[in-house]
């Protein structure tokens, strides 16, 4: 019989202007019940633009809504690029749903004035 596969969230972020990973973006994830949103943890990817392990997992793992906010400008405004003031995209927040025990990808593709996302493996 096979083992049910147990339930993580990953992200990585791709800065397309520069065609380089985004190294040092902090992302906020949240859980959201109804009208209220709980802050879980602070990351920050790498090198590589990914975090350093998965995002959630194992027993903190759970079904439901969630939020990414992934803190683009301080990212953005660090890179060395010009740039607006106010920035154009400052804090890009998505929400998604996790509906089983499964290996859910969010990443991000951001550049000063547009951004991607989709559900990765």
């Amino acid at each position: 019989m096979a083992k049910a596969e147990a339930g993580r969230l990953t992200t990585h972020v791709l800065d397309t202007a520069s065609g380089r990973p985004a190294a040092g973006l902090k992302i906020t994830l949240y859980r959201i019940n109804g009208e209220e949103r709980a802050k879980i943890k602070d990351v920050v990817t790498n090198h590589d633009g990914r975090c350093d392990a998965p995002v959630l997992e194992g027993e903190a793992f759970e079904t439901g809504i969630y939020e990414l906010v992934f803190h683009a400008g301080d990212y953005l405004r660090s890179s060395g690029a010009v740039l607006p003031d106010p920035l154009f995209l400052d804090q890009i927040p998505i929400r998604f749903g996790m509906a089983e025990a499964a290996h859910y990808h969010v990443p991000l593709l951001i550049s000063p004035y547009g951004y991607s996302t989709y559900r990765g493996s």
